[in-house]
């Protein structure tokens, strides 16, 4: 399991929780896990951690030259590739950029991929980012994570997965450039040390090749990798680490509270 292996009070992750630990990491977008997750998800993974991806959106609006269907499709691709790394399965939910609100539909949707993850930990968008479509992707999931153990909410989807036996743990990673939407910092509770894993990190991001032309013409934003080094980079200097995630953990009534990713990969608290 390499030197990420999980310990707890002296026993392995396996044998301390009964079977491996499953983790479901859920993004707005194609490549929104991979710019702000996936150093942790990597380290989990090497703790034995099952590990599962999903975005809501198939991304039809990242592309200033292809049509919805072909920027899709390429988009699909990408994200499975970078899922491949992870050794994780990969499901988008079907929605449409700019067009993701929570509504009964969608909130389906999200319960059954949160049913059939069996999730213990659940990561997801900070409630308040520059952008409508994250802030909607963070309500869902964690609307999700509260219903998807009651047996009497369905979702009327074929095949329906059965509810899951407790609400998850749930993280949101930090906003985009730490901040929020006045610009105001935004800073985490919690930071992880993704240091040695950087290197994986940017090969999983470097998968969505489709998106460094389009957010240069969108955005204005050049050196699609480095911005998110820059980033990782910024999260570390907050908790004295050379490069970090920002997690802040969802502690309302019902949730669990107690910081379980503190007991699996290296966490500094500012």
């Amino acid at each position: 399991m390499g030197r990420c292996q999980a310990v707890f009070a002296g026993k392995t992750l396996a044998s301390a929780w009964g079977a491996a630990v499953k983790v479901l990491a859920v993004g707005a977008h194609p490549d929104d896990i991979e710019f702000m997750c996936a150093g942790t998800l990597f380290l989990l993974r090497e703790a034995g951690f099952g590990v599962r991806l999903a975005t809501v959106s198939a991304g039809d609006c990242g592309s200033a030259e292809l049509p919805p269907d072909e920027i899709m499709a390429i988009r699909a691709r990408e994200a499975e590739e970078a899922a491949a790394l992870l050794d994780a399965p990969y499901t988008c939910l079907d929605e449409r950029d700019c067009r993701i609100f929570l509504a009964p539909e969608l909130l389906a949707k999200v319960v059954e991929e949160v049913r059939r993850a069996d999730p213990d930990i659940v990561f997801t968008h900070f409630p308040q980012d520059y952008m409508v479509d994250h802030e909607e992707t963070s309500r869902a999931v964690r609307s999700a994570a509260f219903s998807a153990p009651m047996p009497n909410f369905s979702t009327g989807l074929a095949d329906p997965a059965p509810p899951i036996a407790h609400v998850p743990h749930l993280y949101y990673w930090a906003p985009m450039e730490l901040k929020d939407i006045l610009g105001r910092p935004a800073p985490s509770q919690l930071y992880v040390d993704v240091g040695p894993v950087m290197e994986r990190k940017r090969e999983m991001l470097a998968c969505h090749r489709s998106q460094r032309d389009w957010l240069l013409k969108q955005h204005g934003v050049d050196e699609y990798l480095n911005a998110m080094v820059e980033s990782a980079k910024g999260a570390g200097a907050l908790a004295g680490l050379d490069y970090a995630e920002g997690f802040t953990q969802h502690r309302g009534h019902a949730y669990p509270s107690d910081n379980v990713l503190a007991e699996y990969v290296k966490v500094t608290a500012p």
